[in-house]
């Protein structure tokens, strides 16, 4: 059974959100001044809080049989 292209799609969007918040952080620490501390934090919270997402919504997917490995 083949992956549904929109999951495949849905994936790569949420890891490219997640590259996107790292790069948010990363400019916000570099940027420096008195609201960079939280805005760095907001940022990788954020990133934190996809990943898990991400994670959980691989692992039901898993569990439903939609997603498969594809190891040997």
């Amino acid at each position: 059974m083949d992956m549904h292209p929109i999951i495949k799609y849905v994936i790569i969007g949420m890891l490219i959100l997640i590259i996107g918040t790292l790069g948010t952080a990363l400019y916000s620490m570099l940027r420096g001044g008195r609201e960079a501390g939280t805005s760095t934090v907001k940022a990788l919270t954020l990133r934190v809080a996809l990943s898990i997402a991400l994670f959980v919504l691989l692992m039901v997917l898993y569990a439903l049989g939609i997603i498969h490995p594809r190891g040997h």
